[in-house]
């Protein structure tokens, strides 16, 4: 099978994710996963595979900050445009590769970064196949980073939007929302088919591929409620206020499915 829906591939080809943390919600997912990046790595010179890492966004972030950084992402695109940026000397190297056979010698990481993988890769044995790979990649204490999106994300979306966007009215759009809700499974017009955990499932997922220390965190928490986000952000002042909620309930296992994004910190035996 492919690692990605063919449509969503191709759109990703097309740019669909340059410049996603930088606006709407990827404001808050970028600005709190970078916190607890810089908060939870070893200490640099350390060696990061950033794996589904699109252009590059974290991995120059920690690039500059002193880390190893290898870039793996199947879109050919995303490794140009980051091969073309002007940091691009910054990083190891960049690469096209899919995120179950990445061309590295097994325990040669000390961190690894999954932002894209595991909901692009609709089939469970699959998404094990992914796991075994980063397990194979990481030294025994390493830490393996997943982001993930909630089966319930798309509730959230068109209900906050609902009184500009009635989607809810649509019989069709509500059973699809349904499925996601209860299957996982979500058909997108741009990031084609792909799969949304629930946060219990994800934990489930990397147990089973022997990772320890599961540590789930809700990066977006209630922030998709604010109105105005963009608006707001370039305050420090709100923006801050923001993060301090994200903060206050990102462990909270109650709200995790609230996030639209959340993120697992697990350890390598």
């Amino acid at each position: 099978m492919n690692l990605i829906d063919p449509n969503g591939l191709a759109n990703y080809n097309a740019g669909i994710e340059v410049g996603r943390l930088h606006r709407g919600l990827g404001l808050i997912e970028f600005a709190r996963t970078k916190e607890i990046l810089l908060e939870e790595l070893p200490p640099p010179p350390a060696v990061i595979y950033d794996i589904g890492g699109a252009y590059g966004e974290y991995a120059f972030f920690l690039a500059e900050h002193g880390y190893e950084v290898h870039l793996f992402d199947l879109a050919e695109e995303h490794i140009r445009l980051a091969k073309a940026n002007e940091k691009a000397a910054l990083l190891a190297a960049a690469e096209v590769a899919d995120a179950r056979s990445i061309p590295r010698e097994a325990g040669s990481a000390d961190a690894i970064l999954l932002f894209g993988p595991l909901y692009h890769i609709v089939e469970r044995d699959e998404r094990a196949r992914c796991l075994a790979e980063c397990r194979r990649l990481l030294k025994p204490g390493g830490k393996l980073f997943t982001a993930n999106i909630t089966c319930f994300s798309t509730v959230l979306k068109y209900t906050e939007c609902y009184d500009r966007r009635p989607v809810l009215d649509d019989a069709e759009a509500f059973r699809a929302i349904e499925t996601t809700v209860r299957t996982g499974h979500y058909t997108g017009n741009e990031i084609g088919r792909v799969y949304f955990h629930r946060p219990a499932e994800l934990r489930g997922e990397v147990a089973a591929a022997g990772f320890a220390d599961i540590d789930l965190r809700g990066v977006i928490g209630p922030g998709w409620i604010v109105r105005n986000l963009e608006e707001i952000w370039p305050d420090p002042v709100k923006r801050e206020a923001v993060l301090r909620i994200v903060r206050l309930l990102e462990r909270e296992e109650s709200l995790m499915g609230f996030s639209t994004h959340f993120l697992s910190i697990s350890t390598c035996p």
